[in-house]
């Protein structure tokens, strides 16, 4: 069971003194009094969370953000079970059952459904890197590959393979391994039906029946079908 955090247990900061908002409360007789009086004290933001000490206009607001402190998820999907500690977040979610696309990029026309995605896309056409390394200082346009990129610093390998135990710095590196130990193979020839456990693999099997021979040899232009094959390749025309 969570934590339980009652929101009479913040505290109004009155620039001097420290009261409890119920102490607060009690000067005035009733709600509306009382959030006029916290433009007096704290510009707006009376209600104070009593764990992180972040301030809010609204009780509200902060029982809403308590649920961050204390994990608890009480709006559910109707759909999929998957639960959320705020009702926002539930709508923008249910929106990926619904598959309605209401935000329209007024670039390119590509629809989403939810307003972020939209702004994580104009990114693309604005070229507009907001999020940057600590370290190096290079800069993304979206904190997920920014994330993706730190991994390269700390060599930090949080995820590992419940059957051989290796380390992976991201879930899809795990998911892509996983398929290796898996008795099924995802992919399969469309000709053969021979099945692989990547989409890589299952591309260089289709040139076999293709023949298509993407990589050349720069010396003699004798083309091949894969890329080690290549670099084992002895050219009569080197020295």
């Amino acid at each position: 069971t969570p934590p339980s955090i009652a929101v009479s247990d913040v505290e109004c900061n009155t620039g001097n003194t420290s009261v409890s908002s119920s102490e607060c409360a009690g000067s005035f007789g009733h709600k509306k009094p009382l959030q006029k009086h916290s433009g007096v004290q704290t510009g707006g933001k009376t209600y104070c969370c009593s764990v992180c000490s972040k301030g809010f206009s609204y009780p509200c607001s902060l029982k809403q953000h308590l649920t961050v402190h204390t994990g608890e998820k009480s709006f559910s999907c109707s759909v999929c079970d998957r639960r959320f500690a705020l009702k926002q977040h539930l709508t923008r979610h249910l929106a990926s059952h619904t598959k309605e696309k209401s935000f329209s990029c007024s670039v390119c026309d590509k629809r989403f459904a939810q307003k972020h995605y939209l702004n994580r896309h104009l990114a693309s056409h604005t070229g507009e890197k907001s999020f940057s390394c600590s370290v190096c200082d290079k800069r993304f346009a979206q904190s997920k590959n920014l994330k993706r990129h730190m991994a390269v610093h700390t060599r930090k390998k949080p995820l590992s393979c419940s059957v051989c135990g290796k380390g992976f710095s991201l879930k899809k590196a795990l998911t892509n391994h996983m398929k290796l130990h898996s008795e099924g193979k995802m992919f399969n020839c469309s000709v053969c039906k021979t099945g692989f456990s990547s989409k890589s693999n299952l591309t260089r099997h289709m040139r076999i029946h293709t023949g298509e021979k993407p990589f050349s040899c720069s010396v003699c232009d004798r083309r091949f079908s894969q890329l080690s094959h290549v670099k084992s390749h002895k050219c009569v025309g080197e020295n």
